[in-house]
């Protein structure tokens, strides 16, 4: 069985553990995280064993990113490849419920969970993270490092920028865009072509902000909406 390394001990990895472990795709060697203080802790059994360059000590280990964030994320991926870690041992993890047509893409490094729907012509990038019920209709395209939480539903032909964030049970119409490291609040619907780096929200959603990278500002953003 395949060894896997998780980066980030956080809510996300627990729930990859849990996929993987149902599914007996991978073996989990352990969880690689930079707070100094989880060393020797464990996360649902896994033990957490020091911080991300770690994992160029399991040369044979295949490894997945479980950082929501997809800044976050992409750093990650920045910082092992100045280390010299080599792409291809990025894992892509797929619960089973899942179903992959043949005509849809996916990316090396990117998590797909419970019931995650695609229907045809898709292609999802590296690095992008959709938890359960997400839907992807026909032609759409999610670029590298995007996050799609739960109940996300897009139209067809939907363009989801790098790193965007869409939140839970928000829906994009058919034929539209959120462009690259924009965030969509939860349940909003998207009618138009949200611009780089905006916060949308609310139905139909508008713009709100132009920083999503503040938490406050966007934790104000859902609790007004």
């Amino acid at each position: 069985m395949t060894e896997l390394l998780l980066i980030g001990a956080s809510g996300l990895a627990r729930e990859v553990l849990a996929c993987v472990r149902e599914n007996g795709q991978f073996d989990v060697v352990g969880v690689l995280d930079d707070d100094e203080s989880k060393a020797g802790s464990a996360l649902d059994g896994a033990p957490i064993i020091g911080p991300a360059s770690h994992a160029l000590r399991y040369p044979e280990a295949r490894v997945v990113i479980c950082i929501g964030p997809g800044k976050g994320r992409e750093r990650v991926v920045a910082r092992l490849a100045g280390l010299g870690f080599p792409g291809y041992r990025f894992a892509t993890v797929i619960e089973p419920s899942v179903r992959v047509p043949y005509c849809c893409d996916i990316g090396p490094g990117s998590i797909l969970l419970g019931n995650v729907t695609l229907t045809a012509g898709i292609t999802v990038g590296s690095h992008v993270v959709m938890m359960p019920g997400v839907t992807l209709t026909h032609d759409d395209v999610v670029e590298d490092f995007a996050t799609l939480a739960a109940g996300v539903s897009l139209g067809g032909g939907v363009r989801i920028g790098r790193a965007a964030y869409l939140g839970m049970n928000s829906s994009v119409r058919e034929g539209t865009s959120v462009g690259a490291g924009a965030v969509v609040g939860m349940g909003a619907a998207v009618l138009a072509d949200v611009p780089v780096e905006e916060i949308w929200v609310g139905v139909p959603a508008k713009a709100i902000a132009k920083d999503p990278f503040a938490p406050r500002t966007i934790q104000q953003a859902v609790v007004r909406h």
